[in-house]
């Protein structure tokens, strides 16, 4: 028998092997150009990302490092707040911070509970997912206008702290749920049959097994709705921020100064604009230092909580 291999065939006429092999190459080089390609779009894509943070926090940082001082951390604003610093901006942005946190997370999570460990798949649950999606593109001015109207005029809280952070919640409630669902999606079922299996009740291995797994992810809702949270200014000039107070809040019905709000301020309604514009960009650079320190220590936290779960 001879061992010759057959010639391939093209439209039914015998082809050599050294032209089928070209046809290949030349498949190859067409589809690994094509890759080459992509690959670049996206580093660029990644590049022009950075490049806009760094142009941005640079211009910040040139404009404004001239009023960052401890006088300026620690201080008050003074003469129509041409003078002084913003601390009780700083105490206002963590309170109104961590206090919407305290609203969103909790309600976040036991959402996303609901809808992927308990809801069963119907005309229901799509309305559900759609009126989440579509809440997180709602414009922030819209939350102000409603906390304005629900929480400040027709539950009596007044421009305070509490209807902030309940305005605040909600506007970050869709990202805390998408993240926590998503990051319950990813619990292995392994992880929940098992803990079935040894006679654990459905609420004990939720409680027990998937959320301490699926924590390290819903923190990463967190760190998105700090940010959010922390620079919003709609949201909070209708039921949280006031133009100017010289007491720090003692309760919960207490109204705030805010940086985002504050720079709003100073930059539209100053008494000598021109005159306040270093007070301008160092307030943003301190917001941006905030939130990156929020941010920060919510990473640190998440990475924490990965090793400890991992060992």
């Amino acid at each position: 028998m001879s061992t010759q291999a057959t010639p391939a065939l093209v439209s039914g006429q015998p082809v050599a092997p050294s032209v089928s092999l070209s046809v290949a190459q030349g498949r190859d080089i067409r589809r690994n150009g094509l890759e080459w390609f992509v690959f670049m779009l996206l580093r660029g894509a990644i590049l022009l990302v950075a490049a806009a943070l760094v142009v941005i926090v640079g211009f910040l940082v040139k404009n404004g490092i001239s009023a960052i001082s401890w006088q300026f951390l620690t201080d008050s604003p003074r003469n129509s707040m041409t003078e002084g610093g913003v601390w009780p901006c700083i105490v206002g942005t963590l309170l109104l911070s961590l206090g919407a946190m305290g609203v969103a997370v909790p309600l976040g999570v036991a959402s996303a509970i609901y809808l992927h460990e308990y809801a069963r798949p119907g005309t229901l649950m799509r309305i559900i997912r759609l009126g989440v999606n579509n809440l997180a593109g709602v414009p922030s001015v819209v939350f102000g206008l409603f906390g304005l109207a629900l929480f400040v005029t027709a539950m009596k809280l007044g421009v305070s702290l509490a209807a902030g952070w309940l305005t605040l919640g909600v506007l970050c409630l869709p990202v805390v749920i998408g993240t926590a669902e998503e990051a319950l999606r990813n619990v292995p079922a392994t992880y929940r049959e098992a803990s079935l299996a040894l006679g654990g009740t459905k609420w004990q291995t939720i409680w027990r097994v998937v959320l301490p797994s699926a924590l390290p992810g819903i923190l990463t809702g967190t760190i998105l709705g700090v940010g959010r949270a922390a620079g919003e200014t709609a949201a909070i000039m209708f039921t949280a921020a006031v133009f100017y107070t010289p007491k720090m809040p003692t309760s919960i019905f207490s109204d705030v100064m805010a940086l985002p709000y504050h720079i709003y301020v100073l930059a539209t309604a100053g008494t000598d604009i021109e005159k306040t514009r270093p007070i301008q960009y160092g307030t943003a650079l301190v917001l941006i230092a905030l939130v990156l320190g929020m941010n920060l220590a919510a990473i640190l936290l998440r990475a924490w909580l990965q090793k400890r779960h991992a060992h």
